[in-house]
């Protein structure tokens, strides 16, 4: 006989036991927990060397059941499972109608009554074993055991369907890196000796690895893990009381441990009084720390595998060429090496790591597709010099930190960082799509208005969320406009100063920090606080064009496959505006061209460069625009 066949022979031997004190014909006597011997020569089987022992047994040990509540227990699991019981009842009960179980009708048939199990700290109705219909009689309301709790008797394992879209299974379990296992060794050894059970706090920016420790250490421990949104815990105290009990019951009914995803939860309180009140093994993984106030925690930083176990898995993934390359730009967990290392070639596998470690900032930053190479950027030799430099100290970053030892020398200031400034139009934004593009890195401009915030910290926040989302693929951060945000620090006069310096400050660290490219860029650079520009790697100026330059930038403005016709850059190149400009004057005039139907002219030239003008405010001289028509 199996364990499902047993368990259900015991669970019904159980409830005719049961039956038998109903039916009258037996007196009263203690349910016993064992079979009889010629109950257990039926099932060739002992209950005690049944693996796991019967669910009936388990279930009462589980919530410490008296004989009496146990009794009353299968008294509702008998009108479920054995047809007589409802006749039974109604006989017992004085009433053909009332065929249904009652405490009054437990308390009068079965074995070691006590007033105890009616109320709703008791285990029967504390667990919800048991439902009782609301508004009748304490003693005289029908009672039905609970749809969960009935077929786990029968060895029938599922979710409570009350869960089901709060309480998903855990993930499955996967290799661990090595700094990983430690993680997870420590945990099973934290739960297996300290009670009360601690909240595991797993903290850092990795949700695929917290997932993976938590499954690791569960599996140790003979734990299933389950996981739940901190965003679906109600507000409402009844519903979240609810929840908790459901939740509770059912973790102990399967053996279960729970993972609270508190990543983008914030300061959620319906969140937090989950926290301090669910029972059992809880792990919360959570971006931060949380504090605590009635519950020990204990806090382990997961973070990404180290560059020694990246290099590591892009090889047992079986990639070999780019692995130093890969690992030094990109920051991946073990899925995203897994995923991205399908990639059929050296550029597709490039691609795929970029979109892996793609960042989620749609709500602060904007990502620019970079198509711009070299040839569109007309500047000095000195600056086109200084953003090639720039170009390679990002290239050979890993070789100059790790390799070469630098980042043991010294810790601090490896960002590589980048101050564009000029006035607008003179090309700030074009050279980053240019680095962008020769260094195959995604291009993110931040957007300052969402970022910066008039409530006290916000803004750091912001900040945060910025350079934490971007670290996995060293993209690259343009900060528009920079003067806007990190102006020169003012003189303490009031909380707000202090606190506007504050955020500066934090730019700074994090800066030097970023393991990826940060430009700046701005229209004047001499509102900048001079300490800030102290810790930029890179200062580039951006000059405004020159005649010379303006001539190389309307030779190279028109695409090759633009239909042109008598256009002269020098002449063209008089016109005294910045090579932003020149774009919007040459893009005008190709509409202006295609809806004539003719190729571009002079003269569309003209008209798009008079409404340029008046759109900047810039008055036009013959001497600019004379011969154009």
């Amino acid at each position: 006989m199996n364990w499902n066949e047993a368990n259900q022979h015991f669970l019904m031997t159980a409830v005719n036991a049961v039956r038998e004190s109903l039916e009258g014909r037996v007196p009263a006597k203690p349910l016993a927990h064992e079979l009889t011997r010629s109950t257990i020569e039926d099932t060739a089987q002992r209950v005690e060397e049944m693996s796991p022992p019967p669910a009936l047994e388990t279930l009462c040990m589980l919530f410490r059941l008296s004989n009496f509540e146990r009794g009353v227990l299968l008294l509702c699991a008998g009108i479920e499972l054995d047809s007589k019981f409802a006749a039974l009842c109604a006989t017992a009960n004085g009433d053909p109608r009332r065929d249904y179980p009652t405490f009054s009708l437990a308390l009068g048939a079965l074995p070691e009554p006590h007033w105890s199990a009616l109320t709703p700290a008791a285990p029967l109705r504390r667990w919800r074993l048991i439902e009782l219909s609301p508004g009748n009689n304490l003693t005289l309301s029908p009672l039905r055991i609970d749809e969960r709790v009935l077929h786990y008797l029968t060895g029938v394992t599922h979710l409570d369907e009350r869960l089901v879209g709060i309480v998903e299974p855990g993930p499955a379990a996967t290799d661990l890196v090595d700094s990983h296992r430690a993680i997870a060794d420590e945990i099973t050894a934290t739960l297996r000796v300290q009670r009360p059970l601690p909240v595991v706090q797993l903290c850092g920016n990795d949700a695929t690895a917290k997932r993976a420790v938590a499954v690791a250490a569960c599996a140790a421990l003979g734990l299933n893990l389950f996981t739940m949104s901190a965003h679906v815990v109600p507000n409402e105290s009844r519903e979240l009381e609810t929840l908790l009990r459901l939740w509770e019951r059912e973790a102990a009914l399967s053996g279960g441990a729970l993972l609270f995803d508190c990543d983008d939860a914030g300061t959620n309180d319906a969140a937090a009084r989950f926290i301090e009140r669910a029972g059992g093994a809880l792990f919360v993984a959570t971006r931060e720390r949380r504090r605590t106030r009635h519950r020990t925690s204990v806090t382990f930083d997961v973070t990404k595998p180290t560059p020694g176990e990246q290099r590591a898995l892009w090889k047992n993934a079986g990639v070999n060429g780019q692995v130093e390359a890969l690992a030094a730009q990109f920051n991946l967990n073990a899925e995203n090496i897994r995923a991205a290392a399908q990639a059929k070639s050296p550029q597709a596998l490039w691609d795929a790591c970029r979109t892996q470690a793609r960042p989620r900032l749609d709500d602060l930053a904007q990502r620019i597709e970079s198509r711009a190479d070299w040839h569109e950027l007309v500047l000095p030799a000195p600056q086109l010099a200084m953003l090639r430099e720039i170009a390679a100290h990002v290239r050979q970053r890993e070789k100059v930190y790790d390799a070469w030892g630098f980042a043991e020398k010294c810790a601090r200031g490896l960002g590589i960082s980048a101050l564009f400034a000029g006035a607008s139009g003179t090309g700030k934004t074009l050279a980053a799509e240019v680095l962008a593009n020769e260094l195959r890195l995604d291009l993110y401009r931040i957007d300052l208005s969402q970022v910066v915030s008039k409530y006290i910290g916000e803004t750091e926040k912001n900040l945060r969320r910025v350079f934490d989302a971007a670290e996995e693929g060293g993209a690259i951060l343009l900060f528009d406009e920079a003067d806007a945000l990190f102006g020169k620090r003012t003189e303490v006069k009031d909380s707000h100063d202090r606190y506007a310096n504050i955020e500066v400050s934090y730019l700074l660290q994090r800066m030097e920090a970023y393991r990826g490219l940060a430009i700046l860029t701005t229209n004047m650079k001499d509102s900048l606080d001079r300490a800030f520009l102290r810790r930029i790697r890179f200062v580039v100026q951006f000059p405004f064009p020159d005649t010379a330059e303006r001539v190389e930038i309307w030779r190279r403005m028109f695409p090759a496959q633009t239909p042109v016709e008598g256009l002269d850059v020098a002449r063209l190149a008089k016109l005294h505006v910045a090579g932003g400009n020149i774009r919007n004057i040459a893009l005008n005039a190709a509409f202006l061209a295609a809806d004539a139907s003719e190729p571009v002219r002079m003269g569309h030239l003209l008209r798009a460069a008079r409404a340029e003008c008046v759109k900047i405010e810039k008055p036009l001289t013959h001497a600019e625009i004379g011969g154009w028509e």
